[in-house]
Order: structure tokens, then sequence, then C-alpha cells
């Protein structure tokens, strides 16, 4: 199937670990890159060759383009696969990987650089007639500001153009809010991204996040594997995602999902990617795309049966796609939750070592973690530990299923968001799938008052 014989993963964690089993499972010679923080990894451990590209903090590791080069030229590595986070959206990267005669299992670098900018991102969706929230026509200055707001109608969201995480998101629910939301969005967008501009949207009350999961061969054929809800989020940051979303009907979702895989055609776009809408009273709003793999791609995986890192090497590898948008059938309903090293109720960041490690089992689970006992966190990254997903023929039975796997995980030596968990599944409205974006910060802050 593939002309790619040896991919570097450029990348830690739990989703170096998900890309070297699909590379193992294609019988693709793989290679590691690590931190000397993270030797012990397990992705280090079971890759076939490993390479150490610097100390532990990103600047110098997993983010040293150089470094990672070097190491494809070193083992002969004639592709790479970034993952999701560090350089997997960085077009540069993309471009100097080309300039090497190395693949980059992702999309083209225009494509990650037309829609890495939120403002163009959102011009070439309208043209793409994708469904967009009603906002600014480009960057808003402070002489357009109030003009461009009254036009909209408050209340109004300002976002950083180059933003990410909440990050340079401000909302001024009135006139008398806007100067400051503009100029605290803009000091924010500056110092997290070194870009300043900002552009405003329609403030949506409490609409759901949805998001349509695309893959493309980069040749005008894509198709769509439905969408995921991630609206249970702490800080802009998902927590819980779900497939399908409690909140469509079948007509709703292929509709929004023929409209995601049309404008994927047009685009001829390469390998996988995700359209994000807010969504609310019957309306989608596109929001952004991201071009890369999700973190929470099991769940679509678990609904289709479609593996989706095979699919990202096979186009890369220009064998195309293995299915086509009538072979795909969306089965049962699946569940992710977000293992994060934090203490459950501060957050709080929680490294250390982990003393006992057990992930549960049975029909319908699936742990993606690089985790074991005495396997040492380190204090630099992003504090996921891991990720259980479940899956279900029904919503209700996926419920059931993930109350019992969550009382068997077992994770000792640090704090772990487990706990949040046990309480979101006994939860009522959970349980009938009625949230919005703005649920779990209101039910953070009723429980911990």
């Amino acid at each position: 199937m593939s002309s790619i014989s040896k991919i570097l993963i450029a990348n830690r964690g739990e989703i170096a670990l998900r890309v070297l089993r699909a590379c193992k499972e294609l019988g693709i010679a793989t290679v590691a890159v690590h931190s000397t923080a993270d030797a012990d990894a397990m992705h280090v451990r079971l890759a076939d060759e490993s390479v150490c590209i610097g100390p532990p903090p990103s600047r110098d590791s997993y983010l040293n383009i150089h470094q990672i080069v070097a190491a494809c030229e070193i083992t002969g590595a004639d592709a790479v696969h970034p993952g999701y986070g560090f350089l997997s959206e960085n077009a540069k990267f993309a471009d100097i990987l080309d300039a090497h005669g190395i693949t980059f299992i992702g999309p083209t670098a225009e494509h990650i650089r037309l829609m890495g900018d939120k403002i163009t991102a959102k011009q070439t969706a309208v043209e793409l007639g994708i469904p967009v929230v009603p906002g600014s026509d480009g960057e808003v200055t402070a002489e357009n500001v109030l003009e461009t707001a009254r036009a909209i109608g408050f209340p109004v969201l300002i976002k950083a153009t180059a933003g990410g995480g909440g990050r340079g998101m401000k909302v001024a629910k009135t006139e008398d809010d806007l100067d400051e939301a503009f100029n605290t969005a803009r000091t924010e967008a500056a110092a997290a991204f070194g870009n300043a501009a900002v552009y405003m949207e329609k403030y949506l009350g409490k609409p759901r996040h949805i998001e349509v999961q695309v893959v493309g061969d980069g040749a005008g054929n894509a198709i769509h594997l439905g969408e995921r809800d991630c609206s249970l989020q702490r800080r802009h940051q998902k927590v819980w995602e779900e497939a399908n979303s409690p909140a469509l009907n079948v007509d709703q979702r292929m509709k929004i999902g023929q409209i995601c895989a049309d404008a994927m055609k047009k685009m001829k776009y390469r390998g996988a990617g995700t359209i994000e809408f807010l969504y609310e009273n019957g309306e989608f709003y596109f929001i952004e795309m991201n071009t890369r793999l999700q973190v929470e791609h099991p769940i679509t995986e678990a609904i289709t049966g479609i593996d989706l890192v095979h699919e990202q090497i096979r186009v890369a590898s220009g064998a195309g796609l293995s299915v086509t948008q009538d072979e795909i059938v969306f089965s049962g309903h699946a569940i992710e939750c977000r293992i994060n090293a934090e203490d459950p109720r501060t957050f709080v960041p929680s490294p250390g070592t982990i003393t006992h490690f057990h992930a549960p089992g049975g029909l319908g689970v699936r742990v993606d973690s690089g985790a074991y006992a005495g396997y040492k966190i380190p204090p630099y990254y992003d504090s996921l530990i891991g990720k259980l997903i479940v899956h279900g023929r029904t919503r209700v039975e996926c419920m059931m299923r993930l109350r019992r796997v969550l009382d068997e995980f077992v994770v000792d030596g640090i704090k772990t968001t487990l706990p949040l968990f046990q309480d979101l599944v006994a939860n009522q409205d959970i349980a009938n799938g009625d949230y919005d974006i703005h649920w779990l910060e209101d039910y953070l802050a009723r429980t911990s008052a």
C-alpha cells in the first residue's frame, strides 16, 4: 500500500504511542524522538529506533525543527507524523520537510496557512459554502471597533486572529464593556501569539460546540465521518467529548457533514481535518478548522470503524482514501474522557511518579495512554496522561459502561481528574445530554462554592 517505509513520530505521550501502533499495523518502521525528560516514555521503548532531540523545554526539543530534520536524516525516515500540538499545524515545518524530500503526514503548507489565520479561514469558509457566525469582514481596529460592534449587535466576542485555547478572547456585553474587552484581547493576543490583530463575532449565549471530522485525498475526493460534541469544556479546553452529538438528529448530521465534505472537495484538501462550529437554535456557525488529528479522534473511530491514522498515512503515501462516503456506517455511541494529571477540584497540575496503574477493560473500552506503574510524569508538558474511550450500542449503554469503567481505572501516586468524571457520569443533565459550552464551568463554580 505505502510508498512510505519509515515514519518519524514528532510528538510525545499518548498520541506518539497511538501513531506508532498504526505504523506497526501497516508494517512501517518507526522512529521515536524524545527530550531527555521522556527517555523512558512508552513510545520510545516500543519504537524501532529512537533519537534524543534535546533538553526538556519544548522549544529546545519537540519544537526544534532543525533537530527533527536531522533525526530524519540520521535514521533515514522518509516521512514525519506530527500528531497534534507542537509542529502539527506549522506551515514552515511542512515546507522544510518538503524541501528535504520528506513526506509530511498532514495537509499542504498552503492549507495550513489558509486555515491557521482565523480571518482568512472564515473568509474561505464563506467561499466554500460553510455557514459562519455573523462578524467583522476582517481585522477590527481602534478606529472601527465601535461601528463594527453596533453593526453586528451586542453582545460581541473579540478574538485573536492567530488565537487558540481561549487566549486573546474577550466578551463585550454592552458598549460600555467594549474598550476594555478590545484592549485586553489585543494585549493577550500579542503576548501569546506575537500578533495583536483581533476580529469580532456575534456572541452566542448558550451554544454547543460541534465539530465535523473530514478526510481528503488531495485530489478532490473527500468524506466526512460524522460529528463530535465537545461542549463540556473548562477555560475553552475540552474535557469530555461524544460522538454523535446528543443534540443532533440524523438529517442535521448528514446535512452539515455533506456541506463540510463538499467544501474539502473544492479545496482539494489532503489528510484529516476537523471543521468546528458553534450550534444554537438549529443553526451551525463556523468558528475554525483544525488541519490535524484531534485529541478526540478515537470516538469517531469507535462509531465508524475507520482508523484515522491509517487514512492519514494512506493519503500521504498517494494511495487515496480506503472508503467512500456511501460505505461509512455509523454505529452506536462513544464518549471520551481526558484523564489529566491534575487536582480534580483545583485543576492544579500534579506531576510525579505513578505508583500503581490499572487500565479498565471489557467490551467497548479503549484506553489511549503511555502511562504505566513507575512512570514519572514530567512537569514540562501538557498534563494529559491518557484518554478513556467507551463505546456502546446506544448512549444509555455507553453511559452505563462508562460508569463501570471509571470505577475500575486506577492511577495512584498522583492526582488525576478521574473523580470529576465519576461526578459527571452521575449527573442528570449529562445523562439527558442537556448541556452547552458554559455548563461545566457553571457546574464547577456551584460545586466548589
